[in-house]
């Protein structure tokens, strides 16, 4: 057994002040010899992505205790994108990934715990506990508690996914607001995060395939009888991490992040997925290109499954059918099965006794759901380090597109100009000024492409934007994340009203018909931009946040 950085040596200032801190919560001799567990819970009462999550605490505690082990409860932020984003028009979401990240280290580095269980939920989570993991590289089990039960609306099964998309009809009075007041009251029957394949789904199922999750315990329904006892066998698997000394960097290795590209490829997971593996692997110290990844391998890499939005499928039947191992079962022929997991096996051992539950729902490589990729990387004179764009299963919406630029500086002035009439079909819409610094925090766009859909232009219009959207939008042809951005001099912010725009999807390209001796002369008219110089966390985050080819992390 590894020693416990947890027991200090006998006699000193460190042992004795732990000792009377700890003796005070129950702690006796022999518990202060045991490992020394952080359960790192996420929990709030605002939204309910993360109000079940206090519940999970105690049957872990007892796992943990029996396993040998001492427990330690330790809270952390809990960003929710349908509850955070009403601040700073959603720039707090993104950049409290860092903070989660950082809270952990505080806590955990501090107190020189020797180990960390923590309980994923909503979206920035469990991207955040994954880059403390690979920043602290202490042995670690990220647990995935679970999606939201969904309703019924007028007879018709109804989730988060469908009041998220119609919130965008109302602005344009295509729904009234009594109509999605009604949707959304029925639309989420219990805790949990989005039961679409939204971004908290996609990295729960990504960090499995990482092998940072313990087998089979993503998907799960929230609160169910499995996800309890997936947390368990978390609790009494973490003490023998801790004994093996299996740390995160052992696990988070290329070949895990190119098992994880591959995963969230075949599920058409989550545009946010790219980014959060980047910034994952920068923590963990991996030399590893995630954007070159997605586009070595989304060629090769079929869709497997359509779960909502992608498809027709929900998630529970995607949970029934074997989940995140029968996916991975699927794809073995495009795995690294020789990578390391934090169940102590092997992710090919792992896959051995593996069966699918329903091959209609999680189909196998030689017989897909489709062979175009779900995520699409574009690049071109627009986009010279890259952008994004997310691809349903029926693939039925543009892929080509030219037409004239309308600029915003904005989500709101766009809005506006869908209301005004400003946005016509055929334009090309640039949404310019929303990336990581010029925010900063990097804004949400969602609102702004639902809004298309509801004014009956999501088909007649390409949107191009340096902002975020979320991992639920899957309507028209919207290439976000441009890099640079165009705050700090990316293409995208020398754009203006009427410049022509090419975007072609299947070419991976996206460029702008302006003359490079032009371009030249509108950057030179820029004023430098200038990092906020306040205490406030966006400002913080501005002056530290590195571009996004390193996971937008901290430390420029």
């Amino acid at each position: 057994m590894a020693q416990l950085r947890s027991n200090f040596p006998v006699g000193g200032t460190p042992w004795a002040m732990r000792r009377a801190q700890w003796t005070a919560l129950g702690l006796t001799d022999e518990d202060m010899e045991k490992p020394k567990i952080a359960i790192v819970n996420s929990s709030s009462k605002l939204a309910s992505c993360f109000s079940h999550l206090d519940d999970v605490v105690p049957p872990l505690m007892a796992a943990i205790r029996a396993a040998g082990g001492v427990p330690f409860e330790v809270r952390t932020a809990a960003p929710s994108d349908a509850i955070t984003s009403a601040g700073a028009q959603g720039r707090y979401i993104l950049p409290t990934r860092d903070l989660i990240a950082s809270d952990i280290e505080v806590a955990v580095e501090g107190a020189q715990l020797d180990g960390m269980v923590t309980l994923a939920s909503c979206d920035k989570t469990t991207p955040g506990q994954l880059m403390a993991a690979g920043r602290l590289d202490l042995p670690t089990i990220v647990v995935g508690c679970g999606y939201q039960p969904s309703g019924v609306y007028r007879g018709e099964h109804v989730d988060f996914e469908d009041v998220f998309l119609y919130a965008g009809h109302v602005a344009t009075g295509a729904m009234t607001v009594e109509e999605l007041a009604e949707m959304a009251s029925v639309a989420v029957s219990g805790p949990g995060v989005c039961a679409g394949m939204g971004t908290a789904n996609s990295m729960h199922i990504a960090t499995e395939a990482l092998g940072m999750a313990m087998p089979g315990s993503t998907p799960v329904l929230a609160l169910s009888d499995k996800m309890f006892a997936d947390a368990e066998r978390a609790g009494r698997r973490i003490v023998d991490l801790v004994r093996e000394d299996l740390r995160p960097r052992q696990i988070l290795t290329r070949g895990a992040f190119r098992n994880a590209v591959t995963a969230v490829l075949a599920i058409s997971g989550s545009v946010n997925c790219v980014k959060h593996l980047q910034a994952i692997a920068v923590e963990a110290g991996c030399d590893v290109d995630v954007l070159a990844l997605f586009e070595e391998l989304a060629p090769r890499v079929p869709l497997l499954t359509g779960v909502k939005p992608n498809g027709e499928r929900r998630i529970d039947e995607f949970e029934a059918a074997g989940g995140a191992q029968a996916l991975l079962y699927q794809l073995r022929p495009l795995l690294d099965l020789d990578q390391p997991t934090v169940d102590g096996r092997t992710m090919g051992e792992v896959l051995g006794g593996v069966t699918v539950g329903d091959a209609d729902v999680i189909r196998p490589v030689d017989d897909p759901l489709a062979t175009h990729p779900g995520i699409t990387i574009v690049r071109g004179s627009l986009a010279p380090e890259g952008a994004v764009v997310k691809r349903t299963v029926a693939d039925d919406g543009l892929h080509r597109f030219t037409g004239p630029a309308k600029v915003f500086s904005s989500r709101d002035a766009g809005l506006a100009g869908i209301r005004g009439g400003q946005v016509q079909a055929g334009d090309v819409v640039v949404l310019s000024g929303l990336g990581l610094r010029g925010s900063p925090g990097m804004a949400l766009t969602s609102a702004f492409i639902f809004a298309l859909d509801g004014a009956g232009l999501g088909d007649q219009v390409v949107v191009v934007t340096d902002g975020q959207m979320s991992g639920l939008v899957n309507k028209g042809l919207v290439v976000a994340e441009v890099s640079p951005e165009g705050a700090v001099g990316g293409p995208l912010g020398l754009v203006r009203d009427g410049d022509v725009i090419s975007v072609d999807v299947d070419a991976r390209t996206l460029d702008l018909d302006v003359p490079a001796e032009e371009l030249d002369r509108r950057r030179a008219e820029l004023p430098p931009l200038r990092a906020p110089s306040g205490c406030g966390w966006l400002d913080v985050y501005a002056r530290t946040v590195s571009p996004l080819g390193r996971g937008a992390t901290l430390g420029g």
